[in-house]
């Protein structure tokens, strides 16, 4: 499976008052649409079933888009043997409908552009992109931090950032900015028909101002980011560690909250014996769980929160950038925000850069 070519042009600019969203909404009833909404104590994306239910007033959502592509848990392919005879496997490809997401943050778009490349460098994971290719991604920028741990610019992102989004929005006074970059983001503008005006020069005079505006709120720096590889090689047995790690334990929130996290174990699940029938499911896995490098010899080379917490955050900042040139980690602060005991993998990077043995 090859994934197709992906048309890129000059952004198309267009207008839509806020008051006509609901209206563009209930024109794409050819897709699912993903909003954001507050469940169970959280703000996170669902599947709507009426327009009147679409509004992009909400925080930060506790999950990324990145579910949506790549599920907690997935079936690879089932399987049944009955005995003595062959066994049959029956592949299970996902078959989405086209869906819209919409409310995409730009720190969580541009985690999907890291996902893309971990599914695609070497192989081409098939269950991965037959719903990545089904997605319509549609960004709002953050004219505010939608949370006080955010911390894009310092991972080199911006809070109005384009990167893995086919639409962005951006609000003004009683409007939205709309800007579509790709050939399938043009089509679900098209669907709105007249709802949409051209932008006008006033209008891009406000965008800019907003943006602009954007990059002022203060966020916490990373100490010399581009340096951040090398000190964390050099620095691979120190002490350091073992100090950071001391208060975690081991519950995995920080990874399954991240956009960019993507180590899955696989297991099959077997429902009956006779005749033989189960599952082969793909699950997220972390590298912060104990077992998680555990060899069938009984040798763990990560034994101990100080080489599990070092894992997490050379992945990020120092072997994800070796083996493709970017920084794993799209400053969203999720794991900032929701870690129980507090560990900061801002202060985490920042204390290794000031670190001296």
């Amino acid at each position: 499976m090859k994934t197709p070519t992906v048309t890129f042009y000059n952004a198309m600019e267009k207008i839509l008052k806020k008051a006509s969203l609901q209206e563009w909404v209930a024109k794409l009833d050819s897709h699912d649409v993903y909003m954001p909404a507050f469940v169970d104590d959280n703000w996170n994306y669902v599947v709507i079933d009426d327009a009147k239910a679409a509004g992009l007033d909400f925080a930060k959502t506790i999950h990324s888009p990145k579910n949506i592509v790549f599920p907690q848990r997935e079936v690879m392919f089932t399987f049944e043997q009955e005995k003595g005879g062959a066994p049959v496997i029956a592949q299970t490809i996902p078959d989405p409908r086209p869906f819209v997401v919409f409310g995409v943050r730009s720190c969580d778009a541009k985690g999907l552009t890291l996902t893309d490349i971990v599914f695609s460098k070497e192989y081409e994971d098939p269950y991965y992109w037959a719903r990545r290719n089904k997605g319509v991604f549609v960004g709002l920028s953050c004219n505010e931090p939608p949370d006080r741990t955010c911390f894009c610019v310092s991972t080199g992102g911006s809070p109005h950032g384009e990167d893995g989004l086919d639409i962005q929005m951006t609000e003004l006074a009683d409007s939205y900015y709309v800007k579509s970059f790709t050939d399938k983001g043009k089509r679900i503008v098209e669907l709105g028909g007249s709802l949409f005006s051209a932008a006008a020069a006033k209008d891009k005079n406000e965008l800019e101002k907003v943006h602009a505006a954007s990059m002022t709120h203060q966020q916490r720096p990373i100490n010399n980011l581009a340096g951040a590889p090398a000190k964390l090689k050099d620095m691979f047995t120190a002490p350091f560690w073992d100090e950071k790690s001391k208060a975690c334990i081991q519950c995995g929130i920080c990874t399954f909250l991240c956009p960019t996290c993507h180590c899955f174990d696989m297991n099959d699940e077997v429902s009956s014996s006779a005749p033989l029938k189960g599952e082969r499911v793909r699950t997220w896995d972390t590298c912060q769980f104990p077992d998680f490098t555990m060899h069938s010899s009984g040798h763990n080379p990560r034994p101990d929160n100080a080489s599990r917490l070092r894992q997490r955050v050379c992945h990020k900042f120092q072997y994800f950038f070796e083996n493709h040139g970017v920084h794993q980690c799209t400053g969203c602060g999720r794991c900032v925000a929701k870690c129980p005991v507090g560990i900061d993998i801002v202060a985490a990077v920042n204390g290794a850069n000031d670190y001296a043995e």
